[in-house]
């Protein structure tokens, strides 16, 4: 065994901090192999049993045992670059939502200890510096983020309960948001919290600021912790030059409408305070807005996408599994809503620019490159008429959000148009009814589930609640059957309506 290891730990941490870092080597420094992409899978062991009504009625205690800021620990004891370096905000970082976003995880056990993941989490970090620094003004006047190190929050927790009777795996639920920090009103822009379980099961809650990363970066990330806790190399090693990347061209070309996709004119709002606004956000939707998880099996995909494909022509490719799910999605819940003829209703879809820009933005991009499709159909036709149509119309926004209208929205947005005019990003959280409109996060092609401490992946994985009227996520399926989630926010009359429907083909 290597008990004799020694760790070099940065000249600024306390003795405090490097002991409460400090890890048995054993228990940490065993043989493993390096992650292996696998579907998520359900434990067979009693101590978890996952089904589509598996939901708890019973309240969770959550007893929290610690709060501390984890800081980077770099190889060599010593940060790169210069101290307190402020690294500016790209434009595709500034225009996206300006909040944490949270997403949870659950593993069965054996589980390595809190302090091999806490260990793991600043080696992470070390790598990607930005998630430990702190967003602010920068001397030039943008806003930018601070490298000072400032770190993480890592919060540790218990549930004196088997994590079977305790968690609602049915969808996200108010109970959820006790798995994760509070994730409103806060510096550090990344918080982790560690909840144990009687049973041995961990459930790790993840948020993280999203105008720091996009999906496809925070997936990045969580994939180099489990390394990192592991003692295996940091992978991937992110590509961080948020602040020259994305420069606009000369003379800029301006082709498309921003104004009316990515920004808006400001609303007039009164003050109010973020904290007391949440809360009572909350306690509002939670008795009219549910959230449903509805799932997708590969078969039930397959026949979708053969009626969606039906009436293309031989030489033309069918419709992908992604714009099949959504055209039926949409109009599923457009028939739920009862909306009629005469009524425009759009999703917004989010779009990874990494492959669409030219030359290509590398996977390892740390940050945002992110903007958004806006397929839009008359409701009444949107349901009268077949599946394929939704598709097509998903099809062709989507593919429109390429390099040129990457390269367009750079441009506008670097103008100073949109301080000019006082414009802010479409983006907004505080919409909290989107009927009759929806907003799509997939997160199929995303890399989140390759999150592993030593253990295997996680058995279960889904996004907190946040009752959002007509917000929808799409996961990989739980069951590891080849299918798919969709998380569904709607009121609850719309609600019933829409799983009466919901798996019918038309």
């Amino acid at each position: 065994m290597a008990e004799g290891r020694k760790f070099k730990y940065p000249a600024t941490m306390t003795d405090d901090e490097i002991e409460r870092l400090g890890v048995l080597v054993s228990e940490v420094d065993r043989p493993v192999q390096p992650p292996l992409p696998r579907p998520a899978r359900i434990p067979q062991s009693t101590c978890m049993h996952i089904s589509a009504n598996n939901i708890c009625s019973s309240t969770m205690k959550v007893k929290i045992g610690s709060s501390k800021i984890v800081r980077p620990l770099y190889d060599d004891g010593v940060a790169p670059g210069d101290a307190g370096e402020w690294v500016p905000l790209s434009v595709l970082d500034k225009v996206t939502y300006g909040e944490h976003v949270a997403i949870i995880y659950a593993f069965q056990p054996p589980n390595p200890p809190n302090a091999a993941l806490e260990l793991g989490l600043a080696k992470a970090l070390a790598a990607y510096r930005e998630w430990a620094g702190r967003i602010g003004v920068g001397p030039d006047g943008q806003r930018s983020v601070l490298l000072n190190d400032a770190g993480a929050r890592f919060v540790e927790a218990t549930v004196d309960a088997p994590l079977s009777v305790s968690l609602p795996f049915g969808a996200p639920s108010p109970e959820s948001r006790r798995l994760h920090p509070r994730i409103d009103v806060v510096v550090e822009l990344v918080q982790v919290q560690l909840t144990r379980f009687s049973c041995g099961s961990l459930v790790v809650g993840f948020a993280g600021h999203h105008q720091i990363a996009d999906g496809q970066a925070t997936g990045n990330f969580l994939g180099a912790w489990g390394l990192a806790t592991r003692q295996l190399p940091v992978y991937p090693i992110p590509v961080c030059d948020r602040g020259t990347r994305f420069a606009p061209r000369d003379p800029p070309l301006v082709e498309f409408l921003h104004r009316e996709a990515e920004y808006k004119a400001a609303p007039a709002r009164a003050d109010t305070d973020v904290g007391e606004d949440e809360d009572e956000f909350f306690a509002a939707a939670q008795g009219k807005v549910k959230v449903h998880r509805m799932h997708l099996s590969k078969e039930f995909v397959s026949r979708l996408k053969a009626r969606a494909s039906s009436g293309l022509p031989t030489s033309r490719r069918g419709y992908t599994t992604f714009q099949t799910v959504v055209a039926h999605l949409w109009r599923a819940i457009t028939a739920a809503r009862g909306l009629g003829a005469g009524l425009t209703t759009k999703i917004r879809i989010s779009v990874n620019g990494r492959s669409r820009m030219r030359p290509p933005v590398p996977r390892e991009y740390f940050g945002n490159v992110v903007l958004w499709a806006f397929p839009r159909a008359d409701a009444g036709d949107l349901v009268s008429r077949p599946v394929g149509h939704a598709a097509e119309l998903i099809h062709r926004a989507v593919a429109a959000v390429d390099d040129a209208y990457f390269r367009s929205f750079v441009d506008f947005a670097s103008s100073g148009a949109v301080e000019a005019e006082g414009l802010v990003p479409t983006a907004d959280s505080d919409e909290t009814v989107l009927c009759p409109n929806l907003e799509l996060d997939a997160w199929l092609g995303i890399n989140f589930c390759d999150l592993d401490f030593g253990s295997g992946g996680p058995f279960y994985f889904m996004p907190t609640y946040y009752p959002m009227e007509g917000s929808l996520f799409l996961l990989p399926s739980v069951l590891g059957d080849g299918g798919m989630e969709a998380y569904v926010s709607l009121f609850e009359n719309h609600l019933d309506e829409f799983k009466k429907i919901c798996h019918k083909i038309t």
